[in-house]
């Protein structure tokens, strides 16, 4: 087991199964716009009326440059993105790590639900949920070279001293849709990245 805090504590009803994405949304970027946008369609198509479950990664662990925004801060962009798309019917759930990856699904299954059907472009994700016996969408990883989260998060620092509104824009505007770069901007979400190190890793 871990020695982070487990917190979020699960909710004492978990959401009834629907379909599920999960991601760190550090922040959220173009990468994962196509895979929400991918499960929502999905949804569309053949399960109108289930919930669209997102599930916030990394609840629980301590701000560094790989994890400059609170899972609050992401759902403020979870829910920004989805209303700007028309995406209704959605459910949000912030989960902590355990770094047991055996465990894994039985553990975020108290935060997300039972088997459903998840949305995933993690082979080793796809792996666990499907012997966990859900129903399992492996998407590849459109433009992994740009949309990967320590790519965007390392450009976010970059610019995180420039006060050249314009400028951010330009570059950010390119991995990071508008709806979530204008709350990063609003709420001077950037600036923190400055004082946080140098240099990003692969996180994802």
């Amino acid at each position: 087991m871990t020695d982070l805090p487990m917190t979020p504590e699960p909710p004492a009803n978990p959401p009834m199964a629907g379909i599920v994405v999960i991601g760190r949304f550090q922040p959220l970027h173009f990468g994962h716009a196509i895979l929400l946008r991918a499960a929502a369609e999905q949804r569309a198509a053949h399960a109108a009326d289930s919930t669209l479950i997102i599930g916030i990664g990394s609840a629980n662990r301590p701000s560094t440059l790989a994890n400059p925004w609170t899972a609050e801060e992401r759902e403020s962009m979870v829910t920004a993105w989805l209303a700007a798309e028309g995406i209704e019917n959605t459910h949000i759930c912030s989960i902590p790590d355990i770094e047991d990856p055996p465990n894994w699904v039985r553990h975020a299954e108290r935060y997300h639900g039972e088997a459903g059907c998840i949305f995933t472009t993690d082979f080793d994700t796809a792996e666990l949920y499907t012997a966990a016996g859900w129903d399992v969408v492996l998407l590849p990883l459109e433009q992994r070279e740009n949309y990967e989260g320590w790519r965007v998060r390392e450009t976010a620092r970059m610019l995180s001293t420039v006060h050249d509104e314009e400028a951010v824009r330009s570059v950010l505007g390119s991995l990071v849709p508008s709806s979530v770069l204008d709350l990063l901007i609003n709420t001077d979400s950037l600036a923190r990245l400055a004082y946080m190190g140098e240099g990003g890793e692969p996180v994802g």
